[in-house]
C-alpha cells in the first residue's frame, strides 16, 4: 500500500506539474521561437551566390583530347546540383523554398549551358554539320531543357511521383561527361572549324540580345519604382547566365586556340569575355531598379544591360572575323 501511496503520488504531481500555465507559455514560446527561426535561419544557411570567376574543372577531369568547354559546362551544373544544392525546385516547407535569388542565379546558368549544347548538338557534334547528331548530345539537351522547379511531386500532372530537376540535370552531366570521353577516344566529333566557332559565338550572341531585351522591358515597365519586386529575379537570372557565359568562353578560347591565334583575336576575345565578367560579379546588396537618371537610388538592370550590349557587340565582331 505504500509503495502504491508513493506511485500515485508522484503521478499527481507530474500532472500537476503540466497544469501550470508557466509550463504551457513557455513551451509556446519556444514553438513559436523555432518556427520564426526556422525561415530565415534556414535561408541564411542554403542560400549561396556562387559567382567564383576562378572556377575551373580539375585537369583530370578533362580527358586528354577532349573539350574544355564540354567539361565547364557539366562541371557548372554538377556543382549546383549535387555541391550547393539546387533549390528551385524546394517546396514551400523548405526555407530554401523561400529563397528567389539562388534559384534564380541557378537556372539562369542551366539556360546558358543549354544553349551551348544546341551549338554542341547541331554544329560541333557533326562532322560538316551532315552527320547524325549524337545520342550523348541529344540526351544533354532534352536533360539541360528540363523545367528547373519540378520537385518529387506535381500535382498538375499526376498525383504521382514525377522526375526532379535535380535527376534530370544530372543524367545531362553524365551525357557531356559520355560524350567528352568519346571525343577525347575518337569516337565522337567535335569539329574544331572556325565556321562551327562562328555558330556557336552568334548563337550566344542572339540569347544575350534575348537577355538585354528583357532588361530592357523590365526597366521601362517599373523604372523608378520602390514597389518593382522583381527585378531581382530577373537581374540574378540574368547574372548566372553572363557567368556561366565567361567560363564557356574562356574554356573555348582553350578549344579553339590555334583558330584564334590564327585569326588575331585575342584582345577582341579576351575583351568580350571580360564584359561578361562584369556581369557576374555584379553583387548589390538590394537590387534595384531605379530611375535612369536618378541620384539616389541606382539601376543594377542599366548595370547588367551595358555590359551585356557592349560584350554582344563585340561577339559579332568575333564571328564577322571568323566568317572572312
Amino acid at each position: 500500500m505504500a509503495g502504491s501511496k508513493i506511485f500515485l503520488g508522484e503521478s499527481t504531481d507530474g500532472r500537476a506539474f503540466w497544469r501550470r500555465p508557466w509550463v504551457w507559455r513557455s513551451a509556446a514560446a519556444i514553438v513559436a521561437a523555432i518556427v520564426l527561426l526556422y525561415y530565415p535561419i534556414g535561408m541564411i544557411v542554403a542560400n549561396k551566390i556562387d559567382d567564383d570567376l576562378s572556377f575551373a574543372v580539375a585537369t583530370s577531369a578533362v580527358p586528354e583530347g577532349g573539350s574544355a568547354a564540354v567539361a565547364i559546362a557539366a562541371a557548372m551544373v554538377d556543382r549546383e546540383v549535387n555541391r550547393n544544392g539546387w533549390v528551385a525546385n524546394d517546396p514551400f516547407f523548405m526555407p530554401s523554398g523561400a529563397l528567389d535569388n539562388m534559384p534564380n542565379f541557378q537556372q539562369g546558368i542551366v539556360d546558358a549551358v543549354s544553349t551551348f549544347t544546341i551549338e554542341l548538338r547541331d554544329h560541333l557534334g557533326r562532322m560538316r554539320g551532315s552527320s547524325k547528331a549524337d545520342e550523348n548530345l541529344d540526351e544533354a539537351l532534352s536533360s539541360m531543357q528540363y523545367s528547373g522547379t519540378k520537385w518529387v511531386f506535381d500535382l498538375s500532372v499526376s498525383i504521382l511521383p514525377t522526375a526532379t530537376s535535380e535527376a534530370q540535370y544530372r543524367k545531362g552531366i553524365k551525357a557531356l561527361e559520355t560524350y567528352n570521353a568519346g571525343v577525347a577516344a575518337g569516337t565522337a566529333a567535335y569539329d574544331r572549324r572556325a565556321d562551327n566557332l562562328q555558330a556557336v559565338i552568334n548563337r550566344i550572341a542572339l540569347d544575350v540580345g534575348s537577355l538585354s531585351a528583357a532588361l530592357d522591358k523590365q526597366i521601362r515597365e517599373n523604372e523608378g519604382s520602390l514597389l518593382d519586386f522583381t527585378c531581382d529575379d530577373l537581374f540574378y537570372r540574368v547574372k548566372g547566365t553572363a557567368y556561366a557565359y565567361y567560363l564557356i568562353l574562356k574554356a573555348l578560347r582553350s578549344d579553339f586556340a590555334p583558330i584564334i591565334e590564327e585569326r588575331h583575336l585575342g584582345p577582341l576575345w579576351d575583351s568580350a569575355v571580360d564584359g561578361f565578367a562584369e556581369v557576374g560579379s555584379l553583387s548589390p546588396l538590394i537590387v534595384w531598379n531605379g530611375g535612369v537618371d536618378g541620384q539616389l537610388m541606382p539601376n543594377h538592370l542599366v548595370s547588367e544591360g551595358f555590359f551585356l550590349l557592349r560584350a554582344r557587340s563585340q561577339l559579332y565582331e568575333i564571328a564577322d572575323i571568323l566568317l572572312k
